[in-house]
């Protein structure tokens, strides 16, 4: 049974992504079930996306949240460079967010830059779902 969103006035809005040159997609496909599962409104851009595609469809879809799939070894460039773009399109207040292959380190450096929490391989969806509910009862106008 999907877990009930906190008391907001619409669903909250996913694009999930595949950055990169990285062909597994089979993780975002389970991320974005669960979150759909979970009553999120979810978009999911398909793989071998640029950080410019990436932000250009956050901002056409209004989504509250960007969730990118990385497991080429690539996440301290493309995570960033996602942000930068989200800012630059005047949409600084989404959530950049996602998981997959990332030292400890580096989950650190990019939280640092402005990234959401980051969440690596065998992670709960249940733990991304209630993340992603309760930045957004924090950040989302009721």
């Amino acid at each position: 049974m999907p877990a009930p969103q906190r008391s907001l006035p619409r669903p909250i809005r996913v694009l999930v992504a595949k950055p990169g040159l990285d062909g597994h997609d089979r993780g975002a496909k389970v991320v974005a079930a669960a979150l759909r599962d979970a009553g999120m409104e979810v978009v999911y851009t398909g793989l071998h996306q640029t950080p410019e595609m990436i932000a250009t469809a956050a901002v056409q879809e209004d989504v509250d949240v960007v969730g990118l799939s990385i497991l080429s070894g690539a996440h301290m460039t493309l995570f960033p460079r996602v942000r930068q773009l989200m800012v630059e399109a005047g949409r600084a207040e989404i959530l950049v967010t996602g998981g997959g292959i990332i030292p400890a380190e580096d989950m650190a450096s990019l939280r640092e830059q402005g990234i959401g929490r980051l969440f690596g391989p065998g992670t709960p969806t249940s733990d991304l779902i209630d993340y992603i509910e309760s930045w957004a009862a924090e950040h989302l106008e009721p």
